[in-house]
Formats: C-alpha cells, sequence, structure tokens
C-alpha cells in the first residue's frame, strides 16, 4: 500500500519540507522531477501547486496533501480535513487575504469601492466577500505581480499577506480582511475510509502536529531538594503540568517540563535563584498532545 501525498510546489515547498524532516520524514526532491521519495517505502509524494491541491485529492489522483484552507473554499470542492498545520512561509501561524487600495486614494470601506475594479488570484472568495455585502464590484484574475495593479490597470486588490511587508513597499492601505487562511492536510474521501491509508493520514497528521507545536518551545529538566520544590514549582509556566519525579535518596526531585523558548532567558536565572540545580534547556523536534 502506497500513500500518495501532496507537497505544495512554490513558496510553501521549502517550509513543507523543512515541517516533515522536523516530523522526521525525509523527502528528496530532486530539481529534474515533480515526483519524491521519503525514508518511509509507504509514502511517496508529488509536488503540485496549492492552488491545484485540492482539485488532485479530490479526484483521487492524490490520496492526501497540504494546500491552504483559501484554495479549498476557492475552488469549492469536497475533501476531507484531515488536520490544521498553522505554518507558512516565513512563519507559523494565519495568513491573510487583505481588500487593500493606494494609501492616497480616497477609499476607506469596501462600499466606497462599488463599480470599481478589484484584481486577485481568488476570484471567487473575493466575488463572494462582495455578493454579501451586496456591493457590485467587477473581480478579474490577476496573473501575479498583483500589487503593482493599483490604481492604474485596478482600483483595489485582494492579496494574501503574511508580513504585509509588500504592501507597505508598494503604497498600499489595508482596508478590510477578506478571509483568514492556514495550511491544511486534506483528504481524499475515498482514501479517508480505507482503514490503512486512514492510519497513514492520521499518523502523519500527528507527527507533523507535533512538529509544529514543538516550534518555539524547549524542553527544561533540573533537579530540586524537597524543600525547595514549591518556589521551583511556582517559577515554572508548563504546556500542561510540570513532571515531578523522587530521586533515589528521597531528598531529591527532577523536574522537567516544556516551556516558550522566549522565557528561557527570563525563567532560568529565577530557578537558580529558587535553589533548582543541574539545569539543562534541549530543544525539541515534537511535542505530541
Amino acid at each position: 500500500m502506497k500513500l500518495r501525498v501532496g507537497i505544495p510546489k512554490g513558496s510553501l515547498q521549502d517550509a513543507t519540507v523543512a515541517l516533515f524532516k522536523r516530523a522526521g520524514l525525509n523527502v528528496y526532491i530532486s530539481s529534474r522531477s515533480y515526483f519524491a521519495g521519503t525514508d518511509d517505502p509507504e509514502i511517496e509524494c508529488m509536488l503540485i501547486r496549492a492552488q491545484e491541491m485540492a482539485r488532485y485529492v479530490e479526484h483521487g489522483a492524490l490520496d492526501c496533501g497540504l494546500t491552504g484552507r483559501d484554495w479549498v473554499l476557492e475552488n469549492g470542492l469536497d475533501v476531507v480535513t484531515a488536520a490544521e498545520l498553522p505554518y507558512a512561509k516565513q512563519s507559523m501561524g494565519k495568513v491573510r487575504w487583505v481588500l487593500a487600495a493606494p494609501e492616497e486614494s480616497s477609499f476607506q470601506t469596501p462600499e466606497d469601492l462599488a463599480g470599481k475594479i478589484i484584481a486577485t488570484e481568488l476570484v471567487n472568495v473575493t466575488r463572494n466577500y462582495f455578493v454579501t455585502r451586496k456591493i457590485p464590484v467587477k473581480v478579474e484574475f490577476s496573473w501575479g505581480a498583483t500589487e503593482v495593479k493599483p490604481p492604474t490597470l485596478a482600483d483595489a486588490i485582494v492579496e494574501i499577506t503574511e508580513t504585509c511587508s509588500s504592501l507597505r513597499a508598494n503604497r498600499l492601505r489595508i482596508i478590510d480582511t477578506v478571509l483568514e487562511s492556514s495550511t491544511q492536510l486534506i483528504a481524499n474521501k475515498i482514501a479517508w475510509t480505507d482503514a490503512d491509508k486512514r492510519r497513514k493520514i492520521d499518523n502523519l497528521a500527528l507527527m507533523l502536529c507535533g512538529a509544529i507545536h514543538a516550534q518555539g518551545r524547549v524542553g527544561l529538566m533540573l533537579n530540586v531538594r524537597k524543600q525547595d520544590l514549591s518556589a521551583v514549582l511556582a517559577v515554572l509556566p508548563a504546556l500542561q503540568k510540570p513532571t515531578v519525579a523522587p530521586l533515589s535518596d528521597g531528598e531529591w526531585f527532577a523536574v522537567n517540563t516544556i516551556i516558550e523558548e522566549s522565557t528561557a532567558w527570563r525563567i532560568m536565572p529565577q530557578l537558580k535563584s529558587a535553589k533548582a540545580e543541574g539545569i539543562v534547556e534541549y530543544p525539541l523536534n515534537k511535542v505530541v498532545l
């Protein structure tokens, strides 16, 4: 049994391959091929653009694939969402499709754009956005470089943004958020009902989510005397609760927990002041909740 997995080609490709590696599955991509091997002989990958992924998953050419919620909605296809995977090209989290217009324009609200031209790659979602608000506009498909089209080729745009830097560089001002989107692991409905494939998809989702949950977190372990345990635990934030285990002589305890990496600088001196000893910070690849 082979599980056919779609890897998004383009802006998400490198971030996806890196995520798979952190999850424990190396993906081997050749510059000359759209097919990729993995360490798991039961998983084979194909590089497909995120915009087309849901179509091939729905049709069964792929058993599952990674793409944005935005493209599933845009294409209106019937697939199963196996997992939410909040990562993007540059960061972990969601991205936004925003309605934006030139900074110097008079457009302040979506209603101000009545009768105007809106350029976007996300045509159907954008059209539905304006129809729902009963604002008549002309929505044109953009083949790329959408940010440069206002005001000459369009009055406003709907464009995806992660940091807003490209919008600022092109002197565009955000009017409204049209859609929030995150990456999803989607599955073909027939594959989802196949016990073996469902198990592989669930396992893939578990490990990918575990790699995402570990991002920005570190493990922390330390030793502390019994009489100082309460003071040490008062310092520690925890993913759930710290693991506390007695050591062989009964007077000492080992404490193990997970913290946000950004808090380690502040917490470790506090732990030392609370009389913790042997404090060790270590990296995490996966955190399975």
